[in-house]
């Protein structure tokens, strides 16, 4: 594995504060946390993506990567820093990610877990072009007070009708985690997204 790019500098430090930054983006929807903690990225991986995903993946989550991903060094850096498997289908990985939102599978290709099992289901970490706060739909639902705004650029006008379905199977669904090069933002299943 020559030639691949270095990960964190300081990995469990690191690692530490990205997590932090993806649970509170997790618990507070609608809100678009800076990465302090960006490690080199082989492209088309952000940095912020890498480093969600050398914070959350390892040798006991199959990932799957999109075409693009799946076709650049981004594949074997994830291997090597993350020790993850790859998952040949969207359905059997429990990270997914997306570096070309317009030709993604659809939401429902990807795991929604179980009715008894709902936490064995996908997380899809999505890079978008851009995240903003205050603007774009309008988001409702748990961690959020009365009601937030996110603008997400980036993403299939098919998007928001796929993830409405995907909230409508709750408990069950798939997480999503949107990246661009420096910021992450989230929405659980159970947010309620309005045009």
């Amino acid at each position: 594995m020559t030639g691949l790019k270095a990960g964190f500098s300081t990995p469990v430090l690191s690692s530490q504060a990205v997590f932090r930054q993806v649970l509170t983006a997790m618990s507070r929807p609608g809100t678009v946390q800076r990465i302090q903690s960006l490690p080199p990225a082989e492209p088309p991986l952000l940095p912020a993506t890498a480093a969600v995903c050398l914070t959350l993946v390892d040798f006991e989550t199959p990932l799957w990567l999109d075409a693009p991903l799946a076709a650049s060094n981004a594949a074997g850096y994830l291997r090597f820093h993350c020790g993850c498997p790859l998952a040949a289908e969207p359905v059997a990985a429990s990270f997914a990610l997306i570096s070309d939102p317009a030709a993604m599978p659809a939401l429902c290709a990807f795991n929604p877990g179980r009715q008894d099992y709902p936490d064995r289901s996908a997380t899809l970490i999505i890079q978008v072009s851009a995240l903003a706060e205050g603007e774009g739909v309008r988001l409702s639902g748990p961690g959020i007070q009365e009601s937030a705004r996110l603008r997400v650029d980036g993403l299939p006008d098919r998007f928001w009708v796929e993830q409405e379905a995907n909230r409508s199977l709750f408990p069950r669904g798939v997480d999503l985690v949107f990246t661009t090069s420096d910021a992450v933002a989230a929405m659980p299943r159970t947010t309620q997204v309005e045009s």
